[in-house]
């Protein structure tokens, strides 16, 4: 059995990496309204990213009918691996700019990435919040901590807002993934962690999240763009130009992610 130590709060930080309408056409790369020829796009996307860009990538179907959408979900530092490596990705939605800037500094990016979301860090707390948790100082007053590793866009978002001279704390607990950190949450092994507020919203009624002034300081922004090595460039903007328009700006802001 779990036993928590007197007047210690234990907390552990993760790494990110968490239609009955008509549904939209998007438009074709000539911009006229005409929809992208039948083919396949293969779209890698950020972890955070599976559940809107699953339905956005519905909608794209329904609207380019023939076409099929192929997803690929990871953390970001591992799909710019595997993009590096050979893979053929049509599209790449990074969960920050680093990882997009190093397809681009490679040459693999075709033309300029897109700007389309942005994601900011919450306090996950179990339902029942025993530790009783309302803001980040009763996190950061003193208690036992450990650091983060800043490979993963969530964990390099709170790497970047923990190291401004006021944020005295350290997570008594890394994780690699954002379903740790919520298991280390739900199990009682941790009364809090710091993951996205998409996170939170996709954990279900299993967690909560608390809002918290201090993570407007780390704010991650998500940028697409098409590939250099697509074979189908005109399918492949026109998913982007679906995600970065108002049917993805609804799905996006559904999920929980901020407008660009």
């Amino acid at each position: 059995m779990h036993r928590r130590a007197a007047g210690r709060t234990v907390v552990a930080a993760g790494l990110a990496a968490c239609v009955n309408s008509t549904p939209d056409i998007a438009p074709s790369a000539s911009t006229d309204g005409r929809k992208a020829a039948a083919s396949s796009v293969t779209v890698y996307a950020a972890a955070s990213l599976k559940s809107p860009f699953t339905e956005i990538a519905s909608k794209f179907e329904a609207a380019n009918p023939g076409t099929k959408v192929t997803l690929n979900f990871a953390g970001s530092s591992a799909l710019v691996s595997q993009i590096t490596q050979g893979a053929p990705a049509d599209v790449f939605a990074s969960a920050d700019s680093r990882n997009m800037d190093e397809l681009s500094a490679a040459g693999l990016i075709d033309g300029t990435p897109t700007n389309f979301a942005t994601n900011v860090l919450t306090i996950a707390v179990s339902s029942a919040d025993p530790a009783s948790i309302s803001s980040f100082a009763d996190l950061a007053n003193g208690h036992q901590s450990s650091c983060l590793r800043t490979a993963v866009p969530c964990g390099s978002a709170h790497g970047r807002w923990k190291r401004l001279p006021e944020r005295h704390w350290m997570p008594v607990s890394e994780e690699s993934s954002v379903a740790d950190v919520l298991g280390k949450v739900t199990s009682g092994e941790a009364d809090a962690g710091l993951v996205y507020v998409t996170d939170v919203k996709t954990a279900g009624d299993r967690v909560k999240g608390i809002t918290f002034r201090e993570s407007d300081q780390a704010v991650n922004t998500y940028p697409i763009a098409a590939m250099g090595s697509s074979k189908n460039k005109e399918l492949a903007n026109a998913f982007i130009a679906m995600v970065t328009g108002s049917a993805g700006k609804r799905v996006l802001g559904d999920a929980g992610f901020g407008a660009l």
